[in-house]
């Protein structure tokens, strides 16, 4: 049996290894975004992302959290030591880095735009709005606000816009994943309302699985009709 054993033994050595690295390279990616808004200069550092901007059903989910600095334990930091561009993450991973953000952060506002108001006042000024709202809920004097990408017009606090801030900004990063688990624990408690087009898997994004249900089945109530997308506009459903 020895023999046989060996070759397992050692894959399994081999496989650990990989793993061990693959977190320790996860964990100096999440030490960059601290290490980012730290040299800010601010004890407090705020950050707003969305989620499900680019879906062709359900809502669009904002988020904003705030970190206090001078109140993040080594604990926290340990707790977020995976931190990270949602998109980056699994479902796994952003479930438990949720509630860690929830007890590490100063503040944390969400706002949730539905269908029909997307649809009414359209997907920019809506996403616009709903991260200004964010900002606004989240903000203390002195600190220093950020959005992922671009500036938002009429916020009431003063911010600023970082490219590609979800993978730069602990902050950002924080709210990304806020955003991103709130809209898709809502789109797997919907999902079983409309079976036919499996916002389980999807929730809500273009998929050709989607696309086809759409098309046989018609759109929801939970389908945006305002959406400008290639996939959308081949549907033709006005």
């Amino acid at each position: 049996m020895a023999p046989d054993l060996q070759p397992a033994a050692k894959a399994a050595k081999q496989t650990s290894a990989s793993t061990k690295r693959a977190v320790a390279r996860r964990r100096r990616r999440a030490a960059k975004l601290f290490r980012h808004d730290r040299q800010l200069g601010s004890r407090f550092v705020a950050g707003a992302d969305e989620a499900g901007r680019g879906s062709l059903a359900g809502p669009l989910v904002a988020a904003g959290v705030l970190i206090d600095y001078e109140r993040l334990t080594l604990r926290d930091r340990r707790a977020l030591g995976l931190l990270d561009d949602s998109k980056q993450r699994n479902a796994e991973e952003r479930e438990a880095l949720y509630p860690a953000i929830v007890r590490a952060a100063a503040r944390v506002a969400v706002t949730v735009r539905c269908v029909r108001g997307i649809d009414s006042r359209g997907l920019h000024v809506t996403n616009l709005a709903a991260l200004a709202r964010c900002l606004e809920r989240v903000a203390v004097p002195g600190a220093i606000c950020l959005t992922d990408g671009f500036r938002v017009p009429r916020c009431q606090v003063d911010h600023r816009a970082v490219i590609d801030g979800d993978a730069t900004s602990a902050a950002i990063a924080a709210a990304s994943v806020i955003a991103k688990v709130t809209r898709d624990r809502y789109m797997h408690r919907i999902a079983s309302e409309f079976p036919v087009y499996e916002w389980d898997g999807n929730v809500g994004y273009s998929t050709p699985e989607h696309r086809a249900a759409i098309i046989e089945h018609g759109p929801s109530p939970l389908h945006r009709r305002s959406f400008a997308s290639i996939a959308y506009s081949q549907l033709r459903l006005g």
